[in-house]
């Protein structure tokens, strides 16, 4: 299904079509700050199976991060987060950072094999806040690569549609996409790591 949102203008009756979508065990494609993105609900283990067979990539060697709608539940999935990353990461976010933190035990019933870090994500963008908010939970994030070997994202939530119609429950429409992902940066370590520079300014 292809459903238009207009994100200036958010229809909270499809929010709510999409969130019980992700309830059900559904996969959709959604807009961010950065590019269109795959995503699940972090509570079904099908629906992770499927992002990870969508994306070619063995269940027990995925590094996905999760988009949250604020950092409230960076907790249920980190441990020992410095305060100095924790103040960098409040004035950075919402944005177009993704920050690698040190896991928790809790990650192992998400991705069923001992995960020792975790990407953390907040995007910037209205259309993924209301998903994640109106779930009440962070949801599996994994980006949509272009099989072109100019642009390396697709951009075109049209063209996006026409690829993963029969692959996934629910495409959104909510317009033109980036194609520069988030920046990545690894705070897992004494000192920050510049994983991948992407939309957001090294911090």
């Amino acid at each position: 299904m292809l459903l238009r949102i207009n994100p200036d203008n958010i229809d909270d009756r499809l929010i709510w079509q999409v969130v019980n979508c992700l309830k059900k065990g559904g996969v959709i494609i959604y807009p961010t700050d950065t590019v269109y993105t795959l995503g699940c609900d972090l509570t079904h283990r099908e629906a992770y199976e499927k992002v990870c067979r969508l994306k070619d990539i063995k269940p027990n060697k995925a590094n996905f991060s999760i988009v949250c709608y604020d950092l409230s539940h960076i907790t249920d999935f980190t441990t020992n987060v410095p305060t100095p990353v924790y103040k960098l990461m409040k004035r950075c976010l919402p944005g177009p950072y993704t920050f690698i933190l040190n896991g928790n035990n809790n990650l192992n019933k998400i991705y069923g094999y001992n995960k020792k870090t975790i990407g953390i994500r907040v995007p910037d963008h209205p259309i993924a806040r209301a998903i994640v908010d109106e779930l009440g939970a962070p949801i599996l994030s994994a980006s949509i690569k272009n099989r072109d070997t100019i642009l390396e994202y697709i951009t075109d939530p049209q063209e996006i549609y026409e690829l993963y119609e029969n692959l996934v429950d629910i495409v959104i429409d909510g317009g033109i996409g980036g194609n520069v992902p988030s920046t990545i940066i690894d705070y897992t370590g004494s000192e920050p790591v510049l994983v991948r520079e992407g939309a957001g300014v090294f911090v």
